[in-house]
C-alpha cells in the first residue's frame, strides 16, 4: 500500500514544541512520593503487545485511570505523553496544575494545553503510575480524520527509557523486556543510537543523485510516517534533488509545514542499503520555527523503519535492525496527489481536502471538497481509509475511476496513476 508522509509532518512541530516548554513542566509538577514509570507484572521478564500498523504509524491500546480505553501512537520522539482530546480527563474530573499556551508561527498564541498529574496508564498489564500528562484544549492534530481510526493521543520515552523495545513490523507486535533478561539473537545488526534529550540518534550515508557520499546523523522517529527527512539547509554541500515536487507536508501545532519531495539516489546503513528513496526536504523557515536546534542532519522515519524488526535500547545506547518482509518493496509518494481525510462518527465518509498541483487527478477535474462515493466500483462507504488510499494509489499508470458528491450531485471523474517524483 502506498504511504503518505502527511502524519510524519503533522507530528514534527510537536515533538520539538514539546522539548521546548518540557523544563517548565517535569521538575515542579511530577510527584516524588510515587515511583513514576511503567513496571512489568511481578515475575514478568517479557511482555508483548499487538499493535495496530496505519500509516507507517504504530498505535497501541492503554487504559487511562483504569476507566477509558484510549488508543496512542508510541513515537519515540515524544518525551510526555500527550492526550489530544480533553474530554476524556473532564470526564474522570482530573484537576490541573498548570496551563501552556503553544506558540504558533511567528510566536503569535495558536493553542492552550494544561498539565494533569498521578495519571495512570495500562498497556495489557504494563503499568504505569505518577505520570504527568499534557491535554490540549482543542484537537488541532485530528489524528482520527487523517488515520481514518480514533487515536486520542502520543506516549514514548516512558516506555523507551525504562524497557528494551523490540518492535515487529510485519507480525504488528511490540514486546518489552527488562534489560536484564533481554539477549540479542543471531542476523540482527547492531548500531551505535546516541539518546539526546530522550530522544534516539544514529548516522548512516547517503548519496543525493551523484556520485558523493554524505555522512549524517538522524533522529529515529517511530511516530513520523515518511521514510527519510533530510534538513537541506543543515550542510552547505546538501541539494534537492530533481526533479522534486513541492508540496504541503503537513499540519503541526506549529502551524503549516511546506517543502520539496524528491528522490535520493541511496541511503546505506551497512550491511543494509535502499536504492531511489522518497525524501522529505522540509522548508528551512518551517522546519526551524520554534524548534530547538540540534546537530541532526534529519529523520529515519516509519517508512524506513517498517522494513526491519527494530529493537531499541536505549539503556545501553544500541539499535539492532533485521530485515523484514516489507524490506525489498519500493518506495512511492502519493501517486494520486490527492490529500483525504475521514469524517462522521464512524470515519466511513471521505473527503479530499487537498489536490496537489499539477497532479493527475487536478487535470481530470477532482476539486477540494469532493467527497468520494466509489473508486473503480469499490464502494468507500464500508471500508477504512487506509484501505481507501490503498486503492486510489495502487500502482503508477493504473487507471483510477472516481464518483463524487460535488455540490449534492454525482459527477464521475476518471484518469491514470502518475510519479511526481
Amino acid at each position: 500500500m502506498i504511504k503518505n508522509i502527511f502524519l510524519g509532518a503533522l507530528l514534527f512541530l510537536l515533538i520539538n514544541w514539546q522539548t521546548k516548554i518540557y523544563a517548565n513542566i517535569q521538575p515542579k509538577d511530577t510527584l516524588t512520593t510515587i515511583k513514576l514509570g511503567f513496571v512489568l507484572p511481578d515475575g514478568v521478564d517479557k511482555l508483548s503487545v499487538p499493535f495496530e500498523l496505519n500509516n507507517n504509524l504504530i498505535i497501541i491500546k492503554v487504559l487511562l485511570n483504569n476507566a477509558i480505553p484510549l488508543k496512542l501512537i508510541l513515537d519515540t520522539g515524544i518525551r510526555t505523553t500527550i492526550l489530544t482530546e480533553k474530554t476524556f480527563t473532564d470526564l474522570l474530573n482530573l484537576t490541573y496544575s498548570r496551563k501552556i499556551t503553544i506558540p504558533g508561527v511567528g510566536g503569535e498564541k495558536l493553542i492552550d494545553a494544561y498539565v494533569t498529574n498521578n495519571v495512570t496508564l495500562e498497556i495489557s498489564g504494563l503499568v504505569g503510575r505518577g505520570h504527568a500528562l499534557i491535554v490540549l484544549e482543542e484537537d488541532l492534530l485530528q489524528l482520527k480524520n487523517y488515520l481514518g481510526t480514533s487515536v486520542h493521543g502520543i506516549l514514548g520515552y516512558e516506555l523507551f527509557s525504562r524497557f528494551i523495545v523490540k518492535i515487529n513490523y510485519s507480525k504488528k507486535i511490540v514486546t518489552f523486556y527488562k534489560p536484564s533478561h533481554y539477549k540479542v539473537k543471531k542476523r540482527f545488526s547492531a548500531f551505535d543510537l546516541e539518546i539526546i534529550d530522550t530522544k534516539p540518534y544514529m548516522y548512516g550515508s547517503f548519496s543525493l543523485n551523484d556520485s558523493s557520499v554524505f555522512k549524517g546523523k538522524f533522529m529515529v522517529d517511530t511516530g513520523a510516517s515518511h521514510s527519510l527527512l533530510i534538513d537541506a539547509n543543515s550542510d552547505p554541500a546538501y541539494y534537492i534533488p530533481q526533479p522534486s515536487i513541492y508540496s504541503h507536508l503537513g499540519r503541526g501545532l506549529g502551524g503549516e509545514l511546506f517543502g520539496h519531495i524528491a528522490r535520493i539516489d541511496k541511503i546505506a546503513l551497512p550491511p543494509f542499503s535502499f536504492k531511489e528513496v522518497i525524501t522529505t526536504f522540509p522548508d528551512s523557515s518551517d522546519y526551524n520555527t520554534n524548534t530547538y536546534k540540534s546537530s541532526r542532519n534529519g529523520t529515519f522515519g516509519g517508512g524506513l523503519l517498517t522494513r526491519f524488526t527494530v529493537v531499541f535500547d536505549y539503556i545501553n545506547e544500541k539499535i539492532y535492525l533485521k530485515k523484514g518482509k516489507t524490506y525489498k518493496n519500493p518506495f512511492e509518494y502519493n501517486l494520486s496527489g490527492l490529500i483525504i481525510r475521514a469524517k462522521g462518527l464512524r470515519l466511513n465518509s471521505y473527503e479530499i481536502v487537498e489536490v496537489r498541483s499539477g497532479c493527475a487527478a487536478e487535470r481530470a477535474g477532482v476539486k477540494v471538497g469532493d467527497e468520494i462515493i466509489t473508486i473503480n466500483g469499490h464502494y468507500t462507504k464500508g471500508i477504512k481509509l487506509n484501505e481507501v488510499l490503498g486503492l486510489i494509489n495502487r500502482k503508477a499508470n493504473k487507471s483510477i475511476r472516481l464518483v463524487v458528491i460535488r455540490n449534492g450531485e454525482k459527477t464521475k471523474l476518471n484518469f491514470k496513476l502518475e510519479r511526481q517524483v
